[in-house]
């Protein structure tokens, strides 16, 4: 570790040839105080030292423009914009939390429409791989760009996303009729993708610009109020995807939020850019004046934005992951040459791009010194193993259920919900209990043992003979463990980064998490595909074999036999076979979270100042 810190002494790039000096204010009224400070005047004055402002009134000189933007926004707003931009937060989250449960219960339906039932597992890897790949370019235009700028792409994203998603009947009935179904394939998980892409990244957009207006200390307590919006939603979510799918159509269940989205993000927008036209009219920070020719300039940002790190990472990235979608179609499996070659030629790309980030790179998206701190290594390493491990036995849950324990898709997602209620009332109290003690790392001693041992309960209670409250007491501990984890990530990520790097840090975490939900996703769908299909032919009746294609990949065929007939029994048993292997995988490969715990040091989170201005 101390020899990476000799490969780029002064990581930190310098922001002076960006910006013309912040001009000192003289001849100030006693009237003219900042509001950083009484919060109440509209009126911005930094406090004159020696002719020039204070160091603590004006953005961080070394930082980039995106950051120095969203300093100079907290140095200039009032407490009553801090209160309404956590409001819209929350607003957002909400809008998240509503479209995101009526897509985890509707998907099943929206591929058994096209008869891919099979295919959740391979949406969900080709989802988490762009999106993932997707995460560092945007770090890089939050930082460069700004807040505002990367927030108001990712609703655009978003929506679009949103839009395609609810009129793709038309266009794969049109697939269908041309005799090309597997272009239906093709589309729905282009949409899932695209849709996953918007809200992937503004749900990351929220969360860096909750980092950059709250103190290290209240750090987890804001992110437990933001994401507090699941317990409304865990309810009301199932609900209402239950009345879309009946009464309207699982196509407006998506259409709608089209609609809702752009009306409830252009607030916290609005603010923003409000509030940084008036940093520069008060001085905070100066307009950007680079005195470059078009040429230069277009040089200039492009180093600035590290454009060919970025390349680098997208596409090596996405090509490593790439195989665990295509592997199953393909001719040999595992080892077919094409799989192989996109394996090492992704990993080979990954490679490069570090030695880049390390030697080259003019502006690295992220300080090789973090890279090398155990505290970021470690919870990068937690945050893989918890996702590979969730995502092995999640995507088919609420299929489970429904089949299963005969739940109702309403009653289905209220089970399937268990984390985001526990989570939502769980994480308020924890941010507290952080907010007055300053430490974190201990309640992982918690929640790892807790979460191993619940999901190694899930292996026996998650078959066809056993009650459905079992389960959700399994839920109920794997959501308290699972909740914890992921305040403890995000938190002690960025306690070992500096503002500068809020958001490098959060998209290396993100970037892993997804990495790990396709993972995750490609173990899922593997022993699903070479264990359900099996178990059906073993276990249905002679008269129901013929329809053993139409069972696999139709949700809806599977609810249409009788509870308690021969063809139902016969399919319950298959989903506990494939499910038992699923949790066994995922409990295996949890155990190692042991080892990662111990790489996070115990930081004192209330010691370390990271933010400027009027922040919670």
């Amino acid at each position: 570790m101390g020899a990476l810190s000799r490969f780029r002494p002064g990581l930190r790039r310098t922001a002076t040839d960006d910006v013309t000096p912040a001009v000192a204010m003289a001849g100030l009224s006693s009237s003219e105080k900042n509001p950083a400070v009484n919060g109440t005047q509209d009126v911005i004055s930094p406090v004159i030292t020696g002719g020039k402002p204070e160091e603590s009134f004006l953005p961080t000189e070394d930082a980039q423009r995106g950051v120095q933007q969203v300093e100079a926004v907290a140095l200039t707003w009032t407490k009553p914009y801090l209160v309404a931009v956590f409001i819209l937060m929350w607003l957002l989250y909400l809008v998240n939390a509503f479209q995101s449960s009526i897509l985890y219960n509707l998907v099943p339906y929206a591929t058994s429409s096209f008869e891919s039932h099979s295919l959740i597992t391979v949406i969900g890897i080709v989802a988490n791989s762009m999106t993932a790949a997707v995460y560092i370019p945007l770090a890089k235009m939050l930082d460069l760009w700004g807040r505002a700028e990367g927030f108001l792409l990712m609703v655009v994203f978003a929506t679009l996303g949103l839009i395609l998603m609810a009129a793709c009947n038309g266009i794969t009935l049109f697939c269908v009729a041309q005799g090309t179904s597997n272009y239906s394939k093709m589309l729905i998980r282009g949409i899932q993708v695209f849709y996953s892409i918007g809200f992937g990244g503004l749900i990351y957009s929220v969360d860096v610009i909750t980092a950059d207006v709250s103190k290290l200390k209240n750090r987890a307590l804001a992110y437990a109020f933001t994401s507090s919006p699941y317990i409304i939603t865990a309810f009301a979510g199932p609900v209402v995807a239950n009345d879309f799918y009946v009464y309207v159509s699982w196509r407006w269940g998506f259409g709608a939020f089209a609609i809702i989205l752009p009306c409830v993000a252009a607030p916290l927008f609005i603010i923003l850019k409000l509030n940084l036209r008036k940093a520069e009219r008060f001085g905070i920070l100066a307009r950007e004046k680079s005195g470059r020719t078009l040429l230069q300039s277009i040089w200039h940002h492009t180093q600035e934005f590290d454009a060919f790190g970025v390349i680098l990472f997208s596409c090596g990235f996405t090509v490593f992951l790439l195989p665990f979608t295509l592997a199953d179609t393909a001719p040999n499996g595992w080892g077919t040459g094409y799989i192989i070659a996109m394996i090492v030629v992704g990993f080979v790309v990954l490679v490069l791009f570090a030695l880049y980030e390390i030697f080259l790179a003019r502006a690295p998206f992220l300080n090789v010194n973090l890279l090398a701190n155990r505290t970021v290594v470690g919870a990068c390493l937690l945050e893989l193993t918890y996702q590979i491990s969730y995502y092995c036995w999640n995507s088919y849950f609420t299929s489970f259920l429904q089949v299963v324990n005969n739940l109702t898709i309403t009653q289905a997602g209220w089970v399937g919900s268990t984390f985001d209620v526990v989570s939502g009332v769980l994480l308020l109290g924890v941010g507290f209990i952080i907010r007055k003690t300053g430490y974190f790392r201990w309640l992982l001693n918690i929640a790892v043992p807790l979460y191993i041992f619940a999901q190694g309960l899930m292996i026996y209670f998650r078959r066809p003979d056993q009650s459905i409250g079992y389960i959700i007491m399994c839920q109920i501990f794997i959501a308290i463990g699972g909740s914890i984890f992921i305040i403890v990530e995000q938190l002690a990520i960025l306690a070992a980064s500096d503002h500068q790097h809020i958001a490098a840090v959060l998209a290396l975490l993100y970037v892993v998490g997804n990495m790990g939900g396709a993972i995750g996703n490609a173990i899922c769908g593997a022993i699903w595909t070479n264990s359900f299909p099996k178990a059906l032919a073993r276990y249905l009746p002679a008269d129901a074999l013929p329809d053993l294609d139409d069972i696999y990949e139709d949700l809806s065929t599977q609810l249409s036999y009788e509870v308690g007939s021969d063809t139902r029994i016969a399919i319950d048993q298959a989903y506990g076979f494939a499910q038992e292997r699923m949790l066994i995988a995922g409990t295996v490969i949890m155990s190692l979270a042991f080892i990662w715990m111990f790489m996070i040091k115990n930081i004192n989170v209330a010691k370390i100042t990271q933010v400027k201005g009027t922040v919670f």
